[in-house]
């Protein structure tokens, strides 16, 4: 997949893989404060042994490999860049589960479940970043979307999410709504398959 088409509510959103954009759109997104900034969508990559002592700049450097911004010949990315109007405007994360080292030990997403955690079939998004002014305009819902695309066309049996679920009238900072909300999951074909904790959903596509 190299293009998410724009279709109903989603008009003039264009999604590409990672390594096809460029570094300095990529950070863009991320902007130059905030949660996003400062992780560079390594949390789930990093042990919390080692989160802490890990620089801002080391951060990044990671991420610039792994996507491998501004390679459109690569075989290997770790993503998705949205545009809306030409503009850099989205950030979604996803490749194989077992990329996100920090998932081995979380409650989210095994308990309850009978998992092989060293299944690279299985693939996982877990991170969305939305520019700052690109809000409410659709662009998660459009990444969601391209990333069951993208996962399927590398082989993947399987993707997930891990979204939060909010109890009704409760509202969560954009923060912590970082690994997308339940419906945008649901929108983008996924099913709930499990309730680890009572605010974390796991849904998923089998292929």
């Amino acid at each position: 997949m190299s293009r998410h088409m724009a279709g109903p509510g989603e008009a003039g959103i264009r999604v590409v893989p990672a390594n096809e954009a460029s570094w300095e759109d990529l950070q863009t997104v991320m902007g130059a404060r905030g949660e996003a900034s400062r992780c560079q969508c390594q949390w789930f990559k990093i042990r919390d042994k080692d989160w802490r002592s890990t620089p801002v700049e080391e951060l990044a450097e990671r991420l610039r490999e792994q996507t491998g911004c501004g390679n459109p010949g690569s075989t290997a990315t770790s993503g998705l860049v949205a545009y809306l109007g030409g503009e850099p405007a989205g950030w979604c994360a996803v490749e194989p589960r077992t990329a996100y080292v920090r998932l081995l030990g979380m409650r989210v997403p095994w308990a309850g479940r009978d998992e092989d955690r060293t299944d690279d079939a299985v693939w996982a998004v877990t991170c969305f970043v939305t520019r700052n002014g690109f809000r409410r305009r659709g662009v998660s819902r459009t990444l969601a979307r391209a990333a069951v695309d993208f996962a399927r066309e590398r082989g993947a049996r399987a993707i997930e999410g891990y979204p939060l679920v909010p109890k009704p009238g409760q509202e969560f900072t954009w923060g912590e709504l970082y690994v997308g909300s339940r419906s945008i999951f649901a929108d983008a074909g996924f099913s709930e398959v499990s309730r680890p904790t009572p605010r974390r959903a796991v849904m998923r596509i089998d292929f």
